[in-house]
């Protein structure tokens, strides 16, 4: 799954310094979810997440066979720790 998601956007999100790292079912309180991690070089700020997301959003709304029997779609980014001068 991973690789069918990467294949359709990380050429989109490239510009935002971000990329696909896993792509993922799992099953929470009765509901299917798509999850989406996406991965940086550097710390991914909010601000890169809901661009990313708005990106991907519209890329799966095209691909509406990868979603078919899910209830919602989750995208974020892995935890890189503390930030310097916080």
């Amino acid at each position: 799954m991973k690789d069918t998601v990467s294949s359709l956007v990380d050429s989109k999100i490239k510009d935002l310094n971000v990329h696909v790292d896993d792509a993922f079912t799992s099953l929470e309180e009765g509901k299917k979810i798509f999850n989406i991690v996406l991965d940086s070089n550097e710390v991914i700020d909010l601000n890169k997440i809901t661009d990313a997301s708005r990106i991907i959003n519209e890329i799966m709304d095209k691909h509406e066979e990868l979603l078919e029997d899910i209830d919602e779609l989750d995208i974020y980014s892995k935890e890189k720790g503390k930030i310097e001068n916080e």
